[in-house]
């Protein structure tokens, strides 16, 4: 039987979406950090699976700035979330969890969002608890539900799952807005309602890690944003403080921008990319990152 990432062939929830979802819990419980990064399109999917990344994160942040070009205030919704999963998911062959926001509604909304990124063949979601428009996580201003709310959802999400494989991550935004007990209470009951990860959002500092890694029992999540409130920590360290996922969600987005502006400015100012090009892929480096030699074989092959 053909892979699911062969050209031209679209398959069923049933085969490539719940391999992934198998794969996937199967990283979260080894005994080493599962370090996940986050990208926003199917050339990032590809970049990353060329690093040598087993799984990646589909960033909401980065699919609303490279979709819109705005950023994560809640701008962008279910269709484009769902569309760019489909995309992301084609290119690479390992599992993708996709940042699922609020879930774009109520209870039915979550509901009908697991079955379309089931569809589009996701291994798993992020779930938050903030109200809509949300925000970036380590963004002021941030406010969330009452838990009643978000349980509903949560158990929608679970409910909606055609196979149990499928991962739920439940976001906790409580730290901001309620303080470090509440977020860890929500953690806690978000795990005893079926969760299969937790995610406390932007603890403040190490010993908050710390407290999170104590207090809540079951797979944990550590969100390492450049310039955030959380302070950034190797992935071997916070393994040991019981944090079995390490997001690097904008690490991409921001290197991308980064590059691609200094490219950009060194052209309007001389007129050529002579010494920007240091920082570049060469053509046929690239034409490599996107195979296409994969592509002039098949070409070949129809053409006899």
């Amino acid at each position: 039987m053909r892979e699911c990432f062969e050209i031209g062939f679209k398959p069923p929830r049933s085969m490539c979406g719940m391999k992934m979802s198998a794969r996937i819990r199967t990283m979260i419980s080894r005994s080493k950090p599962l370090v996940m990064p986050g990208v926003y399109d199917a050339l990032g999917a590809r970049l990353a699976r060329v690093a040598g990344f087993d799984a990646v994160f589909q960033t909401g942040y980065g699919t609303s700035a490279s979709a819109l070009g705005m950023p994560d205030y809640g701008f962008i919704g279910a269709a484009e979330t769902v569309s760019n999963a489909a995309r992301v998911c084609a290119a690479t062959r390992g599992p993708v969890i996709v940042d699922g926001d609020t879930g774009y509604g109520n209870a039915l909304s979550v509901w009908k969002l697991v079955r379309d990124l089931e569809a589009a063949g996701a291994a798993g979601m992020f779930l938050e608890d903030q109200v809509w428009p949300k925000r970036c996580g380590h963004m002021s201003g941030k406010e969330t539900t009452g838990y009643e709310e978000y349980a509903q959802k949560l158990g929608a999400a679970l409910d909606a799952r055609s196979s149990r494989d499928f991962v739920i991550v439940a976001r906790t935004d409580a730290r901001a807005t309620s303080g470090i007990e509440e977020a860890i209470e929500r953690g806690r009951a978000n795990r005893k309602l079926g969760a299969d990860v937790v995610f406390v959002e932007a603890p403040k500092d190490i010993a908050e890690m710390r407290r999170i890694g104590r207090a809540i029992s079951g797979p944990l999540v550590a969100n390492m944003i450049e310039g955030g409130r959380t302070p950034i920590v190797p992935a071997a360290k916070l393994y040991s403080m019981g944090f079995n996922i390490v997001l690097y969600p904008l690490s991409a987005l921001f290197a991308s921008a980064y590059a691609t502006l200094g490219a950009l400015r060194e052209l309007k100012k001389t007129g050529t990319t002579r010494r920007a090009s240091r920082t570049m892929v060469s053509f046929d480096e690239f034409n490599g990152l996107v195979e296409l030699d994969r592509y002039e074989d098949l070409e070949r092959k129809y053409a006899r």
